[in-house]
C-alpha cells in the first residue's frame, strides 16, 4: 500500500470552479469591464465579496454580496434570474445627497398610499454627477409599496433561515425607469431608519474576471 501511494502519489484536491456569481463566497475577488456605461465606483475595478447576506421574503429570499475595491466603498450585488438574468449593482446614499438627487416632495410621495410615485432626478453639479451620474436615470416609477422582509448577515443559500432569529425586519420600497435599467430600492427598519440605494442593472457579462479565494 505504502509503494502504490509513493508510485502514483497523492491526489491533489480539485481546484474549486469559480465561474458565476451564485458561486461567490467571502473572499473570492472578481474584475469588473472597463465599459465606459459603468460609473467610477465599477468601471473596470476589482472587488472582493467581503460579506454574504440574505434577503428573506414570504415566498423567496435573496442572496446578496458586499463587495469593496481600493476606494472602500460598499458595492451590493445581487443575482437576478428572471425571463433574462443580470446583475443588480447597489449604492448607498444618505440623507443629505438624498436631498441633493431629488425633489423631496416627490420623494415623501413614496411611502403614501396608493404607492403609485413618480420621481424625476435633480439636475446635478459636476462633481455630483461624476460621482452619481451612471447610478441614476431620469425618470422613475414605483412598482413596490411597503413590501415586508427580514436581513440577515449570514449566507442562507440552500436554506431556509432558522426560524428563532428572524433577522431585521423592514419594510421595502422601489422604483424603477421607463427602460428598467436603473432602480432605487429603499429599506425601512424598525425605529425609522431607513436606507436609499440607487442601483444599476446590468448583464452578467460585466464581471470578466473571476478570483476565488485560496
Amino acid at each position: 500500500m505504502g509503494f502504490l501511494s509513493g508510485l502514483f502519489g497523492k491526489k491533489e484536491a480539485p481546484t474549486r470552479q469559480l465561474d458565476h456569481p451564485t458561486k461567490l463566497i467571502k473572499g473570492d475577488m472578481i474584475t469588473l469591464d472597463d465599459s465606459f456605461a459603468l460609473p467610477p465606483q465599477l468601471k473596470g475595478q476589482q472587488l472582493r465579496v467581503e460579506a454574504v447576506h440574505t434577503y428573506e421574503y414570504e415566498r423567496s429570499q435573496n442572496c446578496e454580496f458586499l463587495l469593496r475595491g481600493h476606494s472602500g466603498d460598499a458595492i451590493f450585488l445581487t443575482y437576478v434570474e428572471e425571463d433574462d438574468s443580470y446583475l443588480s449593482l447597489s449604492i448607498k446614499v444618505n440623507a443629505a445627497q438624498v436631498e441633493t438627487l431629488f425633489d423631496m416632495a416627490e420623494f415623501e410621495q413614496i411611502f403614501e398610499e396608493p404607492g403609485q410615485a413618480k420621481l424625476t432626478t435633480q439636475p446635478l453639479a459636476d462633481t455630483l454627477d461624476d460621482e452619481f451620474g451612471k447610478w441614476l436615470g431620469e425618470d422613475y416609477h414605483q412598482v413596490e409599496f411597503a413590501g415586508f422582509g427580514y436581513f440577515h448577515r449570514q449566507d442562507y443559500r440552500g436554506q431556509k433561515p432558522p426560524q428563532d432569529q428572524q433577522g431585521e425586519a423592514f419594510e421595502s420600497y422601489s422604483l424603477v425607469t421607463g427602460q428598467d435599467s436603473h432602480a432605487i430600492d429603499i429599506e425601512v427598519y424598525e425605529g425609522g431608519e431607513t436606507e436609499v440605494m440607487l442601483t444599476l442593472y446590468r448583464p452578467l457579462t460585466d464581471i470578466r474576471q473571476y478570483w476565488p479565494v485560496s
